[in-house]
């Protein structure tokens, strides 16, 4: 091991960051000198390779590849380390250093990108070394030419240079999108301090809200000293574990309108206004399409996809939405005859901010399914039990904590090991699974810390992966209790945890969730979530925290049933975002007339039952496209749940309960989905797994709707 005593902890390029000591500080002085070193370093091996091929030299794999990777792999380490902070630890001073830094990454990535004597090098060994090269090999270096063609690797002169500036603009915009939005969520804040305003919600809310209140350093809350669950005041917010319960349980209508409107409205109006910022990154991608020689975002987009066009896309979806439309009409109906006969004379039609709160009234009239008070059954420590005994059951892996000192970045992360059968350590990860609003982004998402690779010297580097998640923290007396909402996040995350960490390739560029096409990524961690209502699983992970009695039989039966309760109304509603999101890249101009916002309401025509209000103004909250990586790829959820529901049917058609055979498919699974990760074709490796094709059906069966109809 290197010493790294007096190196900067964002410059030491390998093992487990020192997030503590990376400050704003670090970032602006450290992110320079790292990039003078790397563009030093790509100057040396671009020589290095123009003089071979100058000398018409037969290049190899380890001559390019491989001090590619090495190049890379550095400014993955640290950008990588503060895009993490940046999303779990976020600061004004932060944000301010990884703003003044991120046009300097940008450019520097397009150089990669953009480097003919590169580009030549790997189309030489494509072409004159093709008899030597493995499956895996081969796949890489096609992968890392599609990439650099749509970075720009053929644009000059002045095109090249348009090209440059729209990515480092749309990259600051994207950056600009998430910082508007996490402001403005946290921005508004509604004190409550009556009775009839808090009726119907849980206590464990009330206890939130009242603490909420209490640390709340407004001027307007500068007087209160005390705060109670019981007589207030409470603080409402737009941060989901306060929202959706809200939303669900308050008996208080106007409220959850005047919350609705609140975070449907969220950064659109004002300085954190993003209508402008979403205006300009479409016109950008529309630009940046154009230059590369596609005509829009769309094809740029699926180039590196499974889907082959957006035609093949919106045919999916179409064949969906027109299964659900009818679902999806005749599950309002029947919530509005609920409401009618339940909510009084007052009472007229379901408005958008009703639907959370009918619908858990029908569904307890239906199924007597009380979601908030399963919670006691789902303390997160046991949670994570079952799903640790669930990965050794089916993939004969063990987890446990790590019991050493480890580098964290907030008091609540844990980090935890991995291990085979014959107790070889394989893989680690951290846990970050609480909400805090004021400095982590909403959402959940698994990325890497380290990739699995084989040093120069022969040292194996274990894979890490971060899992974030933002449930429900826990309280002074009670522990993080979830809901069953909750627990499929845990467990579609750590699907996504479980390809990264259970690679055997042993090439970094397509170990883990490297170089899987993006509407592929999706199937393991949906995969993941049938298990939450597997008989044995939920023996193990839903158990009273006060009691330990496992949850009873009966409310297992109401949360199956309750898996297609308004699946209609679900279904559309990702086919509304899909489709807005795949028409805004391929069909949207600023030319055309209308704002994207008015594209989208078009779309709403047939993809939403009740319209949207005025004051809907979702885009300028819609994250996966304008501030993630889902650009016209939104459909990819619905793409890979027919792999990831076809993939469970394996385990099925052998009964779940068959332990014997659950075991045998499990390590299949583990061996080829969860193993080859990006060195095949998705659907090769599918098709190694399952032994044919994927097919719509277990899906069908899965929603309860059925998609072949008309």
């Amino acid at each position: 091991m290197k010493n790294h005593k007096n190196i900067s902890p964002l410059l030491i390029g390998e093992g487990l960051p020192d997030f503590k000591k990376i400050t704003y500080q670090e970032v602006e002085k450290s992110i320079p000198i790292l990039l003078t070193q790397l563009n030093d370093d790509f100057t040396l091996l671009e020589a290095d390779l123009n003089s071979k091929l100058i000398a018409e030299e037969v290049l190899k794999w380890e001559q390019v590849i491989m001090p590619l990777y090495k190049i890379e792999e550095r400014l993955r380490w640290s950008w990588g380390t503060v895009s993490h902070l940046n999303g779990v630890s976020n600061s004004s001073e932060l944000r301010q250093a990884y703003a003044s830094q991120q046009p300097e990454i940008v450019r520097f990535s397009n150089r990669l990108g953009q480097s003919n004597i590169l580009f030549k090098a790997l189309s030489t060994i494509s072409e004159e070394s093709e008899s030597t090269l493995d499956k895996s090999q081969k796949r890489i270096l096609q992968s890392e030419l599609l990439s650099m063609k749509t970075r720009g690797v053929g644009l000059e002169g002045d095109i090249k240079k348009q090209f440059n500036e729209n990515s480092v603009h749309l990259a600051e915009l994207s950056t600009l999108f998430s910082n508007n939005l996490l402001d403005a969520t946290n921005e508004w804040k509604l004190l409550l301090t009556k009775h009839e305003e808090v009726e119907g919600l849980p206590k464990r809310n009330l206890i939130a809200m009242a603490q909420a209140a209490k640390d709340y350093k407004s001027s307007k809350l500068k007087d209160i000293v005390t705060s109670t669950p019981e007589s207030g005041p409470w603080l409402l917010g737009l941060d989901i574990p306060t929202y959706i319960p809200f939303m669900t349980y308050a008996k208080n209508r106007s409220l959850r309108e005047t919350l609705y409107k609140a975070f449907i409205s969220r950064a659109s109006t004002g300085k954190l206004s993003n209508e402008k910022v979403i205006n300009d990154i479409l016109v950008l991608r529309k630009e940046q399409a154009l230059l590369l020689g596609y005509k829009n975002w769309a094809q740029v987009s699926l180039a590196s996809k499974m889907a082959e066009d957006v035609l093949q896309v919106e045919n999916l979806l179409e064949e969906l939405r027109e299964a659900a439309i009818c679902s999806a009409t005749n599950e309002l109906e029947r919530l509005q005859d609920f409401a009618n006969k339940n909510a009084g004379m007052n009472f007229n039609k379901l408005a958008p901010w009703d639907i959370s709160y009918w619908a858990e009234k029908l569904r307890e009239n239906l199924f007597d399914l009380n979601q908030e008070a399963l919670r006691a059954w789902f303390p997160l420590s046991q949670v994570l039990d079952g799903l640790f005994k669930l990965c050794e059951r089916l993939f004969g892996i063990y987890i446990k904590p790590n019991e050493n000192t480890y580098p964290v970045w907030h008091e609540d992360v844990q980090l935890f090991n991995i291990f085979n059968s014959d107790g070889s350590q394989i893989a680690s990860f951290y846990l970050d699974p609480y909400s805090r609003p004021s400095s982590k982004k909403g959402g959940a998402w698994m990325d890497e810390c380290l990739t699995k690779v084989t040093k120069d010297n022969g040292e194996n580097v274990l894979p890490v992966a971060y899992l974030i998640c933002n449930q429900t923290p826990p309280t002074a007396d009670t522990p993080s209790l979830m809901s069953f909402d909750e627990v499929k996040t845990l467990f579609h995350e750590f699907g996504h945890g479980l390809q990264h960490m259970l690679t055997s390739v042993e090439y970094p560029q397509a170990a883990g969730i490297n170089n899987i096409e993006w509407d592929a990524v999706e199937l393991p961690s949906q995969f993941m979530e049938n298990w939450c209502l597997d008989k044995v699983t939920l023996i193990d992970i839903a158990k009273h925290w006060k009691t330990k009695e496992s949850l009873p039989y009966s409310e297992v039966l109401k949360l199956r049933k309750n898996q297609t309760f308004n699946s209609g109304l679900n279904t559309l509603r990702q086919i509304h975002f899909a489709l807005t999101d795949i028409k805004l890249h391929s069909l949207w101009d600023s030319d055309m007339g209308i704002n994207p916002d008015e594209l989208r309401r078009d779309v709403a025509k047939t993809t939403c039952v009740i319209p949207p209000i005025p004051e809907d103004k979702f885009l300028c909250s819609f994250s996966h496209i304008f501030a993630g990586g889902y650009s016209a790829g939104y459909y990819s959820y619905k793409w890979a749940e027919v792999l990831s529901a076809d993939a469970f049917s394996s385990f099925e058609e052998v009964g779940l309960e068959n332990e014997i055979q659950i075991k045998a498919i499990g390590k299949h699974f583990r061996e080829t989905i969860l193993s080859l990760g990006g060195s095949r074709d998705p659907a090769e490796v599918f098709k190694l797994f399952k032994g044919r094709p994927a097919t719509t059906e277990a899906l069908i069966r899965h929603s309860g709707l059925n998609i072949r109809s008309s």
